[in-house]
Formats: structure tokens, sequence, C-alpha cells
């Protein structure tokens, strides 16, 4: 058995594109999910925006990773309106640009307790040699390599 935890937004801001993925297994069936680039506008608001017992979440980071290694097409209209939803995004006028973000970025990175965020992650890893390349050089170069859509 494997457990498998679902969290469930119930407030979702509106902007978010769904897409139907067909499964197989264990019978055949439909499920409808958000799209990957909306996904990924959610985990780098949670990256830059979350705030746990006044430090980032590990995890965030992690799957940062994932995401810019295996779909790094990030959708800027809906992290800013996850942004505007919890007031870290106030400019009432102003889009987030990609220069705004890579901002945003650059300064969550370079607060980041990188030693912190490697520990918390590092039970639950089944290679956790990988996080020894952790570092904020290496997460500005992934931020560097996202694109926008």
């Amino acid at each position: 058995m494997i457990p498998i935890k679902v969290e469930v937004d119930t407030n979702p801001p509106p902007g978010f594109d769904t897409e139907t993925k067909y499964l197989l297994r264990p019978i055949a069936f439909s499920v409808r999910t958000v799209a990957v680039s909306d996904l990924f506008a959610g985990k780098m608001h949670a990256a830059l925006c979350r705030r746990w017992k006044n430090r980032a979440k590990g995890r965030d980071w992690y799957d940062l990773v994932w995401f810019v290694t295996y779909h790094p097409i990030l959708y800027l209209a809906h992290l800013e309106a996850r942004m505007r939803q919890t007031g870290d995004w106030k400019k009432e006028k102003d889009s987030l640009t990609p220069a705004a973000f890579l901002r945003i970025s650059r300064e969550a990175i370079d607060r980041l307790d990188i030693e912190q965020a490697r520990r918390e992650v590092d039970p639950f890893d089944k290679y956790p040699e990988t996080l020894t390349i952790w570092s904020a050089k290496f997460f500005h170069d992934l931020v560097s390599r996202i694109q926008f859509g």
C-alpha cells in the first residue's frame, strides 16, 4: 500500500487551465487536473511566498527542481493571481512580468536557509546525496531556466 496525500485548494484564484488525463490502471478512467504550468505557478507561489513557522518549506524547493527539470513553463498570470489573493503582489495596475518574477525569486533564494531546507527534505529523498548540490547558485541557475507562458 502506498499512502497518498491529497491537498485541495478550496478557494483557488480564477484563471487556471484544466486538462483531462486518461489512466488505464487499475481500470480505465479519466480525471480532470489543473494544467502543469498552473501547478508550477502554485508551487512557485509556495516557494516564494509561503512562510511556515518563519521559514521556507524544503519540499517547495525540492518540487521546484522537479518542475524546472520536467515542465519548465510557468504561467505568470496564474502566479500573479495567487500572489494577489494572498497579498504578496500589491501593485494594482502592474502585471507580474518576467523581470519582476526574477527579482522576487533572487530575493527569496538569497533569504533561503538552504541547510534547513535540505535537512527537511533529506529523510524523504531516495537519493539524499543529490541534495549536496543545493546552494544559492544552484537555485539561481534553476530559476534562470524557467520559461514563461
